[in-house]
């Protein structure tokens, strides 16, 4: 699955919760439980960085882009307007 279409997936379930979903359930709970689950899950990579191997640093890293990709979701944000950002930060 790529990043766009996870994106998609998680637009979906904002847009048509579905029962059961953890996306749903993270979305209730507001910004505020969002933006701890990203927290948490950046030090998870850091913790892997260091001392867990690459197979599990990868697992972390997959996991902080699932939760950026709902705080972006979120706020109506996409990772088009950060690409944007970051294409105008290499000017």
């Amino acid at each position: 699955m790529s990043l766009s279409e996870l994106y998609q997936v998680i637009c979906q379930r904002r847009d048509h919760p579905a029962e059961g979903s953890y996306t749903v359930s993270l979305l209730a709970q507001g910004e505020d439980e969002i933006v701890k689950k990203v927290g948490e899950e950046a030090v998870e990579v850091i913790l892997a960085a260091k001392s867990q191997g690459d197979r599990r640093l990868v697992e972390e890293v997959a996991d902080l882009t699932y939760h950026v990709l709902v705080l972006l979701a979120s706020r109506g944000l996409t990772p088009q307007d950060v690409q944007a950002e970051l294409e105008r930060r290499r000017r």
